[in-house]
């Protein structure tokens, strides 16, 4: 039987390199904001909130909006897909990805694409969640640094070393992910919002790769 590389551990490291990147490029051409995860503009809504200030509440949300519609986007061509012989529906999801990537490069306005990038991350990491049958995420590293503790303390205990296996790998995608960031900072220095074309390229390189099938 053939099947995808979507859940293999290159694409899980090409991801991790262009989640990196985004959140420097957001961080550092885009107003100082981290757009790969909702948990500071929750934390932001709620004193928005308390403080009665609309303008900020109305900050705030549209991202966790944009990153819900990203989610279900994401659902939305799967199911639209799932039976095609020829695309599979996580393909589709990253040449979304990278024209809205490229679209995002020529935004002026660092609101808009920054919530636009809240919505291709919740579109990868909604559609990207395994390699070799582990739960991880490519936008974050808070889950990825959880589980591979789990499986080394399970290591620990029970010397089984599949689960050491396991807990490099999910350190070594933390790692690349840091790794995209120290990218994404030299370009997003260097060349300013255009930057963002560079995380294109493991994305291509993610989307070629599956488009290969095996035995």
């Amino acid at each position: 039987m053939s099947k995808q590389y979507s859940e293999s551990l290159r694409i899980g490291i090409l991801l991790a390199l262009a989640g990196g990147f985004l959140d420097a490029y957001t961080y550092l051409c885009r107003g100082k904001v981290f757009a790969n995860a909702q948990t500071g503009n929750m934390v932001m809504l709620g004193i928005s909130f308390l403080e009665g200030n609309t303008t900020n509440v109305i900050k705030y949300i549209i991202p966790i909006i944009a990153f819900a519609i990203g989610v279900l986007l994401a659902e939305i061509i799967r199911h639209s897909l799932l039976e095609h012989e020829k695309i599979h529906w996580r393909q589709a999801v990253l040449a979304i990805e990278i024209v809205l990537l490229i679209f995002v490069a020529f935004i002026p306005y660092d609101y808009i694409a920054n919530t636009l990038i809240s919505l291709i991350c919740a579109m990868q990491v909604e559609s990207f969640r395994k390699f070799h049958g582990n739960a991880y995420a490519t936008t974050m590293c808070t889950g990825n640094l959880r589980s591979g503790t789990e499986k080394l303390v399970i290591f620990i205990k029970n010397k089984d070393r599949k689960h050491l296996k396991i807990a490099l790998q999910y350190y070594f995608i933390i790692f690349i992910f840091c790794f995209g960031a120290f990218i994404g900072g030299i370009f997003s220095r260097n060349i300013g919002r255009k930057a963002i074309l560079i995380s294109c390229i493991p994305l291509v390189l993610s989307l070629v790769i599956m488009s290969y099938k095996r035995e």
